[in-house]
């Protein structure tokens, strides 16, 4: 990022192939929405081209790259309400970071051994993840998602989204409790 906020493009555009899927799946995860994802995705690396001379190097790049995403996903949903438009998930499998392969004698015999009732109980358990996930409020969405697919500290996770770290781990808790009653008949 430092070499970015010097004008060189060919690190702008590395740092893209290195963050451009985390991005859109985090955003897809927000918005549930595919089309909409890849378009703010591409707004998140606008902004961060146009504020790279502000990028101070205190914090993580990443740190500083999510709170520019959660504050552009924040933008979309504050104009969908403005709107008053009621937005509809569209989680088809493509929308769906959770891969989901079809069944087909091939890929059944080139597994191991899988039978087709494990794959589909594998792909039922991805769906309800995905949904219990949903269901959660934005706030939990955010941190759940920072936290347990982008691997990011209570610190950095309280940064992005402007709170305590206290805070966050009290938001993953209640997010975890809350995705546990959820998921039990799943686990036990």
């Amino acid at each position: 990022m430092l070499a970015v906020a010097e004008d060189d493009t060919a690190a702008f555009e590395t740092l893209m192939l290195r963050f451009e899927s985390r991005v859109l799946s985090l955003l897809r995860h927000l918005l549930g929405n595919r089309e909409i994802a890849e378009d703010l995705t591409q707004e998140v690396f606008l902004r961060v081209f146009r504020y790279r001379k502000s990028y101070k190097p205190e914090a993580k790049f990443t740190t500083w790259l999510f709170t520019i995403t959660n504050n552009v996903a924040l933008n979309q949903k504050r104009s969908w309400s403005r709107k008053r438009e009621v937005q509809l998930a569209a989680h088809s499998s493509e929308a769906s970071s959770f891969p989901q392969p079809a069944l087909t004698a091939d890929n059944i015999q080139a597994s191991t051994g899988s039978m087709p009732v494990r794959q589909l109980d594998k792909q039922e358990l991805r769906e309800t993840v995905r949904s219990a996930v949903d269901s959660l409020n934005d706030r939990q969405r955010m941190a759940v998602l920072l936290n347990r697919f982008e691997g990011l500290s209570y610190a950095d996770i309280a940064e992005i989204m402007l709170l305590s770290p206290q805070a966050v781990k009290s938001l993953l808790s209640r997010a975890h409790t809350q995705l546990r009653d959820i998921l039990r008949k799943y686990v036990e």
